[in-house]
């Protein structure tokens, strides 16, 4: 039975505190204790948790969207749920699909799609597909800790480099130099672009927003060995929080400029679904005595909400606080000389002329 009050402590090394239920469960359970100790108080007195990894039996791999904001159509999420449990993540709601909590059940109930290299090859592989960049990991980081065993985000890279497709990658994971092996070769025929997610440049507050993720100077190391492999580079400031990390945007560019990097964006907070409520408490457990401001100007970014959803918005918000940011981010970018990402090839794309048996015989 999961305990689903509220939090009172940080939980070291997760960037959630608590188990809040999904929206779809129609029933809350509540732990109450028998006098033997088997509810904890807090979470935090408890034993430190683990991650499990489930495996999941795929039916399909790539997932396609039509939002108008978004730079990519498709895409392929090799992993359900990220270990990197970033308290911000927009795709936490995500997990209440599963029935899972948005909170720490996002960080420690993990699911691999064993099979997504088959699935992907056979989705290349058909007539009527039509190539075009597909983005690697976006509702979980391709990069997470648990890839370094699983190694199913390198499957999914050789699948890939075989047909010569077009690819983009965010990711917050230094992780990544692993495959600079096959993510050179890709990006010398225009293959492949590969921006870095950072919200911050202090180790200390990216220890309480990102708790697993790799730190921001090993981020910015792994974006120099990319660059000096010819992998474009580039940089999100993701997400850029009011009274948190705003502060840091020009700095966060600065260095990402220092260290190779041709591309920039950047996203503002974004609380869909359950994540306002995991907001708030992350909020009360770390900053307390900013929580009230904060909220009050992710309201104004929302035009009177904490979140508008709507398409143009949802990334940029909307009021002064909005205009504000995109100016100081545009005067940024002109003033480092960011050039720019170069275009990916789609032209290359093919799929593997299947091995006949008589030719294997002859050799």
């Amino acid at each position: 039975m999961e305990d689903a009050r509220k939090a009172t402590k940080p939980l070291k090394g997760r960037g959630s505190a608590s188990r809040p239920v999904g929206r779809f469960e129609v029933r809350e359970a509540t732990g109450e204790d028998d006098g033997w100790g088997s509810v904890y108080e807090d979470l935090a007195d408890a034993p430190p948790l683990g991650t499990s990894v489930a495996e999941e039996v795929a039916r399909s791999i790539v997932t396609r969207n039509t939002s108008p904001d978004i730079g990519f159509n498709q895409s392929v999420n090799g992993y359900r749920g990220c270990e990197h449990g970033c308290a911000y993540c927009f795709a936490r709601p995500s997990h209440s699909y599963l029935g899972h909590s948005p909170g720490l059940d996002f960080e420690t109930k993990l699911y691999a799609k064993t099979n997504g290299p088959e699935l992907l090859r056979h989705e290349l592989s058909k007539r009527s597909y039509r190539c075009e960049p597909i983005a690697l990991g976006i509702n979980t980081d391709s990069y997470q800790p648990i890839e370094r065993r699983l190694r199913l985000t390198r499957g999914l890279l050789e699948v890939l480099q075989e047909f010569n497709h077009p690819l983009t990658i965010v990711t917050k994971g230094g992780l990544i130099e692993r495959d600079i092996d096959l993510l050179g070769p890709m990006a010398a025929k225009g293959l492949v672009h590969v921006h870095f997610s950072i919200t911050t440049l202090d180790n200390r507050l990216a220890s309480r927003l990102e708790p697993r993720a790799t730190a921001p100077a090993g981020k910015l190391r792994a974006m120099a060995a990319l660059g000096s492999a010819g992998i474009p580079v580039g940089v999100m400031v993701a997400p850029v929080i009011p009274a948190i990390t705003d502060h840091e945007l020009e700095s966060i560019l600065g260095a990402a400029r220092d260290n190779g990097a041709c591309g920039a964006g950047y996203v503002i907070l974004r609380l869909p679904h359950e994540l306002l409520g995991l907001w708030t408490e992350w909020l009360e457990l770390h900053f307390p005595e900013r929580t009230q401001h904060v909220l009050s100007m992710l309201r104004q970014l929302g035009g009177g909400d904490h979140y508008d959803s709507r398409f143009g918005i949802r990334m940029r918000g909307q009021g002064p606080i909005a205009d504000l940011l995109q100016q100081r981010f545009r005067k940024a970018v002109r003033s480092l000389g960011f050039p720019g990402m170069p275009e990916l090839n789609s032209t290359l794309f093919s799929a593997p002329a299947p091995v006949s048996a008589q030719r294997d015989l002859f050799g």
